[in-house]
């Protein structure tokens, strides 16, 4: 399937309005992993009178330039930036995003994430850590990830992982500034905060949302650079807790 093309059933989705519409974008280089995430995303309860359509980016130079083809390419009023080799476990997940998109001040969602950054700006590292994701790098090492609990159904964070990042507002991506793969969801939730909307995680106490299977390897040597990039550009936004 080419970029740009949608995987969808029933009626054509022109005929069905944006508010009606959630889309699940990816960037995908391995098919196998894809082919696996699209069976979770079809085997979800789909709410009544809503759609679902799938678009995977193939060929992306960056993460953020695939996620702006994918925005670009439906008028969904939800989209579902998520990682070809993240399965969404919750079968209700979409009714819940819609429970919680209520609130028309609320932009983005993820699944884990830190209530203020440090400077690092690397989220992992902030005093307060919430969410929750089964991790499962390798056969052998399955690790249910838990951050401290949430009172209410979900909490303000001030970024999320990028393992999924829905939303129900389109803001481009930074790839003017993020043109590989690091760092470009925490710009994102940045951004969002930016434009007066918040970013949340929701409470996941019965299981978790999320199965995500990053392969295990070295820290990429970019990495660094794209961490620069972000603190110059919104290092002075940051109010780290001590």
């Amino acid at each position: 399937m080419e970029n740009g093309t949608t995987e969808s059933k029933g009626a054509p989705l022109s005929d069905v309005p944006p508010e009606k519409k959630i889309a699940f974008i990816s960037c995908v280089n391995k098919e196998e992993w894809y082919h696996e995430c699209q069976l979770f995303i079809n085997n979800l309860k789909v709410p009544e009178g809503m759609r679902v359509e799938l678009l995977p980016i193939r060929g992306a130079e960056s993460m953020c330039q695939g996620y702006n083809i994918g925005m670009k390419q439906t008028d969904a009023k939800y989209k579902v930036y998520i990682h070809q080799d993240t399965f969404i476990a919750n079968k209700n997940f979409i009714e819940d995003l819609l429970n919680i998109f209520k609130d028309k001040s609320i932009g983005a969602l993820g699944v884990i994430g830190a209530r203020k950054l440090p400077k690092t700006g690397i989220w992992w590292d902030g005093l307060r850590t919430v969410g929750r994701v089964l991790h499962a790098c390798e056969a052998e090492s399955v690790v249910d990830s838990t951050c401290r609990d949430i009172d209410g159904d979900y909490v303000d964070v001030e970024a999320v992982d990028g393992l999924l990042f829905a939303t129900q507002v389109d803001l481009p991506w930074r790839e003017d500034l993020f043109t590989g793969w690091h760092f470009y969801e925490i710009s994102q939730s940045m951004e969002m905060w930016r434009h007066g909307y918040q970013v949340v995680v929701p409470r996941q106490e019965d299981d978790f949302w999320c199965i995500h299977c990053p392969k295990e390897k070295p820290l990429d040597p970019s990495y660094k650079k794209y961490q620069k990039i972000f603190l110059k550009e919104y290092g002075g936004e940051l109010e780290p807790e001590i």
